[in-house]
């Protein structure tokens, strides 16, 4: 580039000198502060209210925090959760792929499955799974019509049943919520996915394994972690079947022999705050996990093996 010229044709002197920084000053935001510092005011003065208020019975609440009896409602809590997730949400799949089929049989049958279990109380539903044993007292199997070979009697069965009768309550009302979160995911998978996946000649399978799920999984895994965590608190709706073994039956049954429900409430309280923080530190590494690919920022991998290909492509230029 050649300098600019004055109308007389002399040279104009350049000016190379670096321009002044910028001085920004940050907006004040005194509300801000203010909002903050009275809102830690007011959970010190919480605090200190509850630890000084003798209602609170805090050495009753030690007492039980890791009673047996409570540890052992916490177990079953815990089964009750994984194995109602479990069945919910294979059976959330299956209803899905129903919802989605073009067979208007198996698509009909889908919504009215879906209409039912979403349109009535999940409180509702296990009282009514507690009442089969009223509804069916002996269940009969066998050729139709015709000789039985198993006859069951609902109203013999032991403690067992009553735990099967809250996993299948549970999983069959949160079947129907896994089946809107996963067609949702799969209907956010673009159709030229799809397509590509068969121009290169993968099955449905293989497609729907390798190109849909990955990717659907983003959209599917945090409000599944959210359902598995208001499964765990759900579990304390199986006092309805019922089954009082869990964390809450325990607590509740305590505090009926010892009359201070309060801190019993409480150790309630802390196990399902503590299970619950477990589960969504799991929940935060899983959408991580699936979240890769999906923004612009690389990460640590990624930067690492660009550097080393940019050394490679350098020695090699050498």
């Amino acid at each position: 580039m050649t300098p600019e010229q004055t109308p007389d044709g002399s040279a104009v002197p350049q000016d190379h000198t670096e321009p002044d920084p910028i001085k920004a000053v940050p907006l004040r935001h005194p509300g801000q502060w203010i909002a903050g510092i009275v809102i830690v005011v007011a959970a010190v003065l919480f605090i200190y209210g509850a630890a000084t208020n003798e209602a609170y019975r805090w050495d009753t609440y030690g007492k039980y925090l890791f009673e047996e009896r409570i540890l052992s409602g916490v177990g079953y809590t815990l089964a009750l959760t994984v194995l109602a997730m479990i069945i919910g949400v294979v059976l959330g799949v299956i209803v899905a792929v129903m919802r989605m089929s073009p067979n208007k049989v198996l698509s009909v049958t889908a919504w009215v499955y879906l209409w039912v279990f979403r349109g009535t109380p999940v409180f509702v539903q296990l009282v009514l799974w507690g009442l089969v044993g009223s509804l069916y007292k002996v269940i009969n199997i066998g050729v139709p019509f015709g000789p039985t070979f198993v006859q069951i009697d609902i109203q013999a069965l032991s403690l067992k049943y009553v735990f099967f009768l809250a996993v299948i309550g549970l999983a069959l009302n949160e079947a129907a919520y896994m089946a809107e979160i996963v067609r949702a995911g799969i209907s956010s998978v673009g159709e030229g996915q799809t397509e590509a996946s068969v121009a290169l000649g993968l099955s449905w399978w293989q497609t729907m394994r390798r190109t849909v799920l990955p990717q659907a999984m983003r959209v599917i895994i945090p409000p599944t972690g959210n359902e598995v965590i208001s499964m765990l608190k759900t579990t304390s709706l199986v006092l309805a079947v019922p089954f009082s073994l869990e964390l809450y039956g325990r607590s509740r049954d305590i505090s009926g022999v010892n009359f201070q429900p309060i801190p019993m409430l409480l150790v309630a309280s802390t196990w399902y705050l503590v299970v619950t923080s477990i589960l969504m530190v799991g929940q935060h590494y899983l959408e991580k996990h699936y979240r890769k690919g999906a923004s612009r920022q690389l990460s640590d991998g990624q930067l690492e093996a660009l550097a080393a290909a940019n050394r490679t492509v350098v020695e090699e230029g050498k």
